[in-house]
């Protein structure tokens, strides 16, 4: 425990922002740099000697969070760290990223606000690395076995980097033109810069991880072939097919899929452009979904100038605070969340649903009209009267993802058997029906946080070990069938 008193003596204090209108000139993280660390030893005390730490159980990687959050309180950034990396490869990464389900779960939040976990975590991590604690852990010897991982997503990182350490040599090919996944070209750049990425992967370089960037597996190279080459393959590919919109006007230009619009961004960002393809400069945007995804087009769409912003949601706008009955303490509760995103500006609607797009007469989507809809006899039902239109030039579609891709061929080559949600089928040591090929993150789970997939890419990784030796001691954090407290 750190200070008895701590959660009595001092309040939450969380990260500070940039002022709005300095940070959406630029695509910089959206933090003050260097506001965390003299408030972190103060908000890491706030962590008491509950007895049961939920927070464990909210988070899917088990992180050990009081252990590291009384480091912190005593200023031991090298124990911190290496409390902090025994559950989690990165830490800079989920403390950026992640919903923090942990939080959700302190016991400190039954009656107060929650200790910021999420802050102490990353200050942990960024603590480390300017320390120079951060270092290649390089295996003492080789199996002599071969794997293949295919994706660099989170899951696909994760089982990558504990499949070398424990011997084994790994490639990792990715079909995007560098590593990272949804990381990459998902995240925006004002949320996690992608230098944290960069020195990730030079961490797991020098620990003999190879790369293999601008390879789809299931077209450049064949999954059957793939398979021959290795003695274990790892498919952490993602969820990658989006969830559609099948309404009049939906083949207007202006019309896209989220993940066709964040992408180009961070290639200019990356230096690829020097201005974005697709661009909200000057226009009228609607994002459609209310979820993080969408929240990244908000915050995009700000940075390039738009004339107005607009967020639709079907669901009805949610609570405040956590309703006692519906989601009681340790649950991760659905609650009105103000992003930073939405603290730049735009507008939001909920309970609203699209009934169609109409265009001029170039075929450029105008107006997005909607509709109220509500909740009758269990089934969401359009309220009549309501309909009516919004300026809308560019759209975005952020309403998640079904399932993994099917186009390319990989789960016919390798002969996957898919379960009753779409997802490839695994077993509790997320082998699939094909010996030697796993699966691990959301093309095993469906789409999921980023915790999950960390936490399933060193499940899955344990797996592989087991099925390469007859044993192994790398840990695993969680079963395919787990949903814990966390979502």
């Amino acid at each position: 425990m750190a200070d008895p008193k701590g959660f009595l003596n001092h309040g939450r204090e969380v990260a500070k922002t940039r002022p709005v209108g300095e940070r959406v000139k630029d695509w910089n993280e959206v933090y003050v740099p260097g506001s965390l660390l003299p408030i972190i030893s103060k908000q890491a005390s706030r962590c008491m000697d509950c007895g049961i730490p939920f927070c464990h159980n909210g988070c899917p990687l088990g992180n050990l969070i009081p252990e590291w959050n009384d480091y912190a309180y005593r200023e031991d950034w090298a124990a911190a760290q290496e409390r902090l990396h025994a559950t989690n490869n990165f830490p800079e990464f989920t403390g950026r990223l992640c919903p923090a389900p942990c939080e959700s779960a302190c016991v400190l939040g039954i009656n107060q606000l929650p200790v910021t976990i999420k802050n102490v975590e990353v200050s942990i991590i960024d603590k480390a690395w300017e320390t120079g604690d951060v270092v290649p852990q390089i295996p003492e010897r080789l199996s002599g076995k071969t794997v293949a991982v295919i994706g660099s997503g989170p899951a696909g990182l994760a089982a990558a980097q504990q499949l070398t350490r424990a011997g084994h040599t790994v490639a990792v090919y990715e079909r995007a033109d560098r590593v990272g996944g949804l990381l990459r070209y998902g995240i925006p750049e004002f949320k996690m810069e992608k230098r944290h990425i960069n020195r990730r992967i030079e961490q797991m370089r020098a620990e003999g991880t190879r790369f293999r960037t601008g390879v789809e597996i299931g077209r450049d190279l064949g999954a059957r072939d793939l398979k021959k080459r290795y003695d274990a393959v790892v498919i952490a590919a993602g969820a990658t097919t989006a969830r559609d919109l099948p309404v009049p006007g939906r083949e207007l230009k202006g019309v896209y899929q989220a993940m066709e619009y964040l992408p180009l961004a961070n290639k200019v960002q990356e230096g690829d452009y020097v201005t974005t393809p697709i661009s909200a400069e000057g226009k009228h945007v609607v994002v459609i979904g209310g979820g993080d995804t969408g929240a990244d087009c908000v915050g995009t769409a700000h940075r390039q100038g738009a004339a107005s912003v607009t967020q639709l949601e079907i669901m009805p706008r949610p609570n405040d605070e956590r309703h006692a009955t519906s989601q009681p303490w340790p649950t991760f509760p659905i609650l009105y969340k103000v992003t930073s995103a939405h603290e730049e500006g735009g507008e939001r609607i909920y309970s609203a649903s699209t009934t169609h797009f109409e265009g001029d007469e170039d075929g450029n989507v105008q107006w997005l009209h909607l509709a109220e809809v509500e909740f009758t006899d269990g089934k969401l039902n359009r309220k009549p009267g309501t309909e009516r239109k919004i300026p809308a030039q560019l759209v975005t579609l952020a309403m998640g993802f079904t399932g993994t891709d099917r186009e390319n061929g990989l789960v016919e080559q390798f002969g996957l058997e898919l379960d009753e949600r779409g997802n490839i089928a695994r077993d509790a040591d997320f082998q699939t029906n094909v010996p030697g090929v796993f699966v691990a993150g959301d093309a095993g789970r469906g789409q999921s946080l980023i915790v999950w997939a960390i936490a399933e890419g060193r499940s899955a990784a344990r797996g592989v070990d087991r099925f390469l030796t007859g044993a192994s001691d790398l840990p695993a954090p969680i079963r395919p069938t787990d949903r814990s407290l966390a979502v």
